[in-house]
């Protein structure tokens, strides 16, 4: 007698005893496999539990926007990093005494003392006093909010600049950019949520956070052809209408594959990655196409390459990136610092200011926190006694930095370095509390954004950190 469908059916859907007995071993592989498939559910917006399936309204991938912890301003940080170590005393924090004391010792001090070359004035509604070197920054200072009181604990350029980035001095832990980006995702999915432009790479590391979160560098000039801004994510050797092709045959494939045996958690993930790349195609790169801006906007910003590349900054964080860092160093001055530091001040800013204009004039600067500084401040001694032309050597224990836009208080300053500007002395700043700040901007308590690793729960601040709240609005 011929057996039909429905005899199939019943015989494969009828419990046995071969269904209930088994071996320790057999059940461990059986639900071994469904645990591990219930874990990749969230990250394809799947609840395990409902009876069909359907997605639910979690986040459906690491990078999709999630909410901090209370409400705020900031969405977004442009983090201006003059590496090298500005000189505090010539830049944001005048000393009129240690101009009194130039070219003589000061108690307590080893060496001459080295007053500022440069005048301070009152600028703004505010009448902060700024150096001469930041004229146009100078007109923006009712924006910002001056710290003159950062210290750090080792005035090493690679220490202090791990430190700046990450936190840590030692141990590779996630950068600031990588713990901003795991904690509010981004907002547009065919971009990375966390972009350097022309950094280094502990600036941007994940270190044990998902390598989702790692920053992605682009050693980025405004002469360079815009197929190699972003490298690896093109074919060279196919166009794009067939790459397009492609892509939709996998997808049909693995609809297939899913109908006939079951859904591939790490094959769909991977088909989402080439999805992602295909779009970052045409996105990305329009986002560093500057010949697209205005003359007036391209005017504002001034034809260098720091202008190129805060312009860029702005254009990322209008398309949804979270954390955008653009290296502006070149601050390590030895000697010749009356003539370097006006040089280096010179080429930063118009293009600062400028931005922070191009920001508030299209509404963006309320949303997007800026922060410009370097890892640690300068000596208020000359570095080589004796030389005609001399520069000053690192000091950890005092500098600046200035911050403006999401949520700050602006035309303000917080805290003050002693008389002679040689060290925090009043409302003293440590790395961590700045960082535990511009978390605090964004939304979250320092203390419960964590990430457990190796059996403990690590966090940007480490086990320290006072948020700095009279800067904030």
């Amino acid at each position: 007698m011929p057996h039909t469908a429905t005899d199939k059916y019943f015989r494969e859907h009828t419990p046995s005893l071969d269904d209930i007995i088994f071996t320790r071993r057999q059940f461990l592989a059986r639900t071994g496999m469904g645990f591990g498939a219930l874990s990749l559910a969230s990250l394809f917006g799947i609840d395990p539990y409902s009876a069909d399936g359907a997605t639910t309204t979690a986040p459906k991938g690491p990078l999709a926007p999630k909410a901090p912890h209370f409400p705020v301003k900031a969405k977004a940080v442009i983090h201006i990093f003059a590496d090298g170590a500005p000189s505090h005393v010539d830049t944001w924090d005048p000393k009129p005494l240690l101009n009194q004391y130039n070219d003589k010792t000061i108690p307590g001090h080893d060496g001459l003392a080295f007053g500022s070359p440069y005048k301070f004035n009152k600028m703004g509604k505010s009448g902060i006093e700024v150096s001469e070197v930041f004229p146009k920054l100078g007109e923006m200072i009712d924006n910002m909010a001056v710290i003159r009181s950062l210290w750090t604990d080792i005035p090493a350029h690679d220490v202090a600049q791990r430190f700046m980035n990450t936190g840590s001095l030692q141990l590779p832990k996630p950068s600031m950019g990588s713990w901003v980006v795991y904690g509010l995702g981004t907002e547009n999915q065919n971009m990375p949520g966390f972009i350097t432009i022309n950094g280094k790479p502990e600036w941007r590391q994940a270190s044990f956070l998902p390598g989702v979160y790692q920053g992605c560098n682009v050693n980025y000039n405004r002469n360079m052809k815009l197929d190699e801004v972003l490298l690896n994510i093109s074919n060279q050797f196919t166009p794009q209408d067939r790459q397009r092709r492609q892509l939709d045959l996998v997808h049909q494939l693995n609809e297939m594959h899913a109908k006939a045996l079951q859904k591939d958690a790490q094959l769909e993930a991977r088909i989402e990655a080439f999805e992602i790349a295909f779009k970052m195609q045409t996105e990305a790169t329009d986002a560093f196409d500057i010949s697209k801006e205005p003359q007036q906007v391209k005017d504002l910003y001034g034809p260098t390459e720091t202008g190129a590349r805060l312009m860029v900054a702005r254009r990322l964080v209008e398309r949804g990136v979270r954390f955008v860092q653009v290296a502006a160093g070149g601050w390590d001055h030895h000697g010749d610092l009356e003539r370097a530091l006006r040089a280096r001040a010179g080429e930063v800013d118009g293009p600062a200011a400028a931005l922070l204009t191009d920001l508030k004039q299209r509404g963006l600067l309320d949303s997007t926190l800026v922060l410009w500084g370097g890892e640690f401040g300068r000596t208020v001694t000359k570095d080589r006694n004796g030389n005609a032309t001399p520069g000053r050597d690192h000091n950890g224990r005092g500098f600046c930095c200035w911050m403006a836009g999401g949520g700050i208080k602006g035309g303000m300053t917080y805290g003050a370095t002693d008389e002679f500007g040689s060290r925090a002395a009043e409302n003293k700043v440590h790395i961590h509390d700045l960082h535990a700040t511009i978390l605090a901007l964004l939304g979250f308590d320092h203390t419960k954004l964590t990430y457990r690793y190796n059996g403990r729960d690590f966090r940007l601040t480490d086990n320290f950190g006072n948020v700095v709240k009279d800067i904030i609005a």
